[in-house]
């Protein structure tokens, strides 16, 4: 099973982050194959891919590997810029996926396909608190946020997925000091080094989702970080769209977004117990029960902070 490192020539931050995992060592002679150039690490299942279409784009680059390498891809994680526009220097990690787009099947504003979500890596909150202690102890520290952000934009893959930016304009896309950063990060979490990898899902245990918030999930972000609880698909409010005109049984894409997390998160942690941390003030009260009356429908219970972090 391949951890399938994933990194674009249209993206100058992308091309960044490939040449400081490169610079890392331990990799075998790049290949050229159809889809793109690869170096296969020496002693881990990790494959380093160049591709050239921007990676929001390539729609099942997962399965195309697969077939081209004739190896099983186990997850993907792309090497990717993050624009904002605080253009604060910044650091972000999230699962992809447009669950909340409408109507349902169309191409997404940025990539994917509206109304899918895309399985989230199991190694989520292990890469979120290596990025934040490798960050720490760095000269970056005082200059760079560590961010979570919600799930958004595409391509749509089957395999679990993260994207691992930097952000957030041209001057931070380029910096070699944020590229080594991350890709110490990504040495210690997959195990590129002589250490054991981090992260990986061993069939069992409490997985959390978050609902509700803002882009960068604060209060959810605050959870993971406290419980140190494996996670998956966090949406903000923007994708939790409801028809306001009905509040006792409220309609909208709101309902499918929220089954569409949940089951792409059950994929990537199968024998999970899933369970929803809500920013409750974000949500309007007629919201909130419906949500939860969901949730509930779907065997999943709600738990607040205190419940996860007594």
């Amino acid at each position: 099973m391949v951890t399938l490192l994933l990194a674009s020539k249209a993206d100058n931050a992308s091309v960044n982050l490939h040449e400081a995992v490169v610079g890392l060592g331990g990799w075998k002679n790049t290949e050229n194959f159809p889809h793109g150039l690869l170096q296969r690490h020496s002693t881990q299942p990790v494959h380093l891919l160049l591709i050239e279409k921007l990676h929001i784009y390539a729609d099942g680059i997962d399965i195309i590997h697969e077939k081209e390498t004739a190896e099983t891809v186990d997850e993907v994680l792309v090497l990717s810029r993050h624009a904002a526009k605080s253009g604060l220097p910044s650091l972000t990690v999230h699962a992809i996926g447009v669950p909340g787009e409408i109507p349902h099947g169309e191409e997404g504003f940025a990539g994917g396909i509206k109304g899918i979500a895309v399985p989230p890596s199991p190694r989520f909150s292990a890469i979120y608190s290596a990025l934040r202690e490798e960050s720490s102890k760095s000269e970056l520290s005082d200059e760079f946020e560590v961010s979570l952000e919600t799930t958004h934009h595409g391509p749509v893959l089957t395999k679990p997925t993260l994207y691992l930016e930097i952000g957030s304009t041209e001057s931070e896309w380029i910096r070699k000091d944020a590229a080594m950063l991350w890709a110490a990060v990504i040495s210690r979490v997959l195990g590129l080094s002589d250490k054991s990898p981090e992260g990986e899902w061993f069939g069992e245990g409490d997985v959390m989702i978050g609902l509700g918030g803002g882009h960068y999930a604060p209060r959810h972000s605050d959870i993971a970080i406290r419980s140190g609880l494996p996670f998956g698909h966090l949406l903000a409010n923007y994708a939790l769209i409801f028809d306001e005109e009905n509040k006792e049984f409220p309609s909208g894409p709101w309902r499918h977004s929220l089954l569409e997390s949940i089951e792409k998160t059950r994929v990537a942690f199968p024998g999970g117990t899933i369970f929803a941390h809500l920013d409750r003030k974000s949500f309007k009260g007629w919201q909130r029960n419906a949500i939860i009356a969901e949730l509930s429908s779907l065997d999943v219970e709600v738990r607040r902070g205190k419940e996860i972090i007594p």
